[in-house]
């Protein structure tokens, strides 16, 4: 394997740092043997849920995360590390790791960073068990919704009952002598 050179460790740096100035929500994971085959699905997991992956060199990671809300979490690391990162919805890619992780026993959580703040091992896992905003705006939705539709319902039960009392009078012929005389 030929050394990496120290152009292109600049550039590695260069383009993790750009990626991580707009990160907000990052989990830091180490793995002892994933396949070809086990990255590749653990990757399209994450792109489905509008998050990156990468197998970092900690060094470049501390290096690249200088100045951003993910500095914290990237400092001081051993071992093999992978981090996974969004701008997106933090419960939507703590949902995909957890759900890989209980597949792929050997991936494994360091540490993570949500909204900018960093987070335990177990804030991740819980995060993971939230609904995503999707759930929850169409929980809000529906709530939002629900006393319309009753209301609907109510104003036209008014009008429905309005029009069967006065077909079952005119059907009984109540109203042939109420009119005034002379109409």
């Amino acid at each position: 394997m030929m050394a990496v050179t120290k152009a292109k460790k600049s550039e590695q740096v260069e383009q993790l740092s750009s990626d991580l100035k707009n990160v907000a929500n990052l989990v830091v994971a180490t793995y002892s043997k994933l396949t070809v085959t086990q990255d590749y699905e653990l990757r399209k997991a994450l792109r489905g849920v509008g998050a990156k992956y990468r197998v970092v060199k900690n060094s470049l990671a501390e290096r690249a995360s200088k100045g951003t809300k993910v500095e914290e979490v990237l400092k001081h690391l051993s071992g093999v590390t992978s981090i996974a990162y969004t701008t997106g919805d933090p419960v939507a890619l703590a949902k995909a790791l957890q759900k890989y992780a209980k597949d792929n026993p050997e991936l494994t959580f360091k540490a993570g960073v949500v909204e900018g703040r960093a987070v335990s091992i177990k804030e991740i896992e819980a995060l993971a068990t939230m609904p995503s905003k999707e759930e929850i705006y169409s929980k809000l939705l529906f709530l939002i919704n629900a006393p319309a539709q009753r209301l609907v319902t109510a104003m036209n039960a008014v009008g429905r009952n309005l029009v069967v009392v006065v077909n079952q009078g005119v059907d009984r012929q109540k109203f042939k002598h109420d009119a005034p005389a002379g109409a």
